[in-house]
């Protein structure tokens, strides 16, 4: 296959090379007409009023409700996932429902008078591997005067990062282990995640972290230390919430994670945060 026949993704760091009418990795972006593109744009799996907090956003207006919607598709495989009944899946696989920025805008608004809405948040699947469907709905929310959250793994590129960043009002970021060596086993660019939280946090968005904590993976004093570390290099008043895991997906025989660990954990982290929050515990 030469070049001529391929187009390049651009909106993650896998960059994957796609003949024409083929798609992705993540199951969402397609090459069409020698360009790839979003193909699930607009296409919505999940749609809910949630508690800003599940996000989880613990200080960016607490007590508010957020309007969040999903679609399909991953660009990662972490065998734990949580959400893999829409992330791992394909639009083929899927019931969703379409909708327009402009619709989705014009039900925030609505919600805001009606459900103390203050916003839309980009969540449940990977986001941004449908970011231009996130940029326009964004530019909606802003245009409404209400705000914009992105709940995200993070691994994305320079490009898309810097497009979105100045219509983001709040983001939470995972950042699931302290190395590459981690993220290799669950598909990941770990030093795209950490560049994906600079930027935003240089941006002047709100953001927080999640490290959800798997046994025998990420649960060891050393792994804390170097995620607080990096956190806190961006700023220590960045909060981060330490996640006690479950049995899903393909670690559906696993144990979960002892709480003992997590309350350990976060005491390591707040040696470097100002901020710790335990989650699922």
């Amino acid at each position: 296959m030469n070049d001529a026949q391929t187009a390049v993704c651009d909106a993650c760091p896998r960059h994957c090379r796609l003949a024409d009418g083929a798609t992705g990795f993540c199951r969402a972006r397609k090459a069409v007409g020698g360009r790839v593109v979003s193909a699930n744009y607009g296409q919505i799996t999940s749609i809910a009023l949630d508690p800003i907090e599940k996000k989880p956003l613990a200080f960016f207006h607490p007590g508010e409700n957020i309007l969040s919607v999903g679609s399909y598709g991953c660009n990662m495989r972490c065998p734990f996932c949580q959400n893999d009944s829409i992330s791992q899946h394909g639009r083929d696989e899927l019931q969703w429902q379409t909708a327009t920025p402009h619709e989705l805008a014009e039900l925030a608004l609505r919600l805001r008078g009606e459900q103390r809405n203050i916003g839309l948040a980009y969540t449940y699947n990977e986001p941004l591997i449908g970011w231009e469907f996130v940029r326009d709905c964004a530019k909606e929310i802003k245009a409404r005067g209400m705000y914009n959250i992105l709940v995200s793994n993070g691994c994305a590129t320079e490009n898309v990062i810097a497009e979105l960043a100045p219509l983001i009002d709040a983001a939470n970021i995972d950042i699931k282990g302290p190395s590459q060596d981690y993220y290799d086993w669950i598909g990941g660019d770990f030093h795209a995640v950490c560049r994906t939280i600079r930027m935003l946090h240089g941006a002047g968005c709100h953001v927080e972290a999640t490290t959800l904590i798997v046994p025998g993976h990420n649960d060891s004093d050393t792994d804390m230390e170097s995620i607080a570390g990096f956190v806190a290099s961006v700023s220590p008043d960045i909060p981060l919430h330490v996640t006690r895991f479950f049995p899903r997906w393909r670690m559906s025989d696993a144990r979960p994670t002892p709480i003992s660990t997590i309350l350990r954990l976060a005491d390591i982290a707040k040696h470097h945060l100002n901020h710790v929050l335990t989650g699922n515990c």
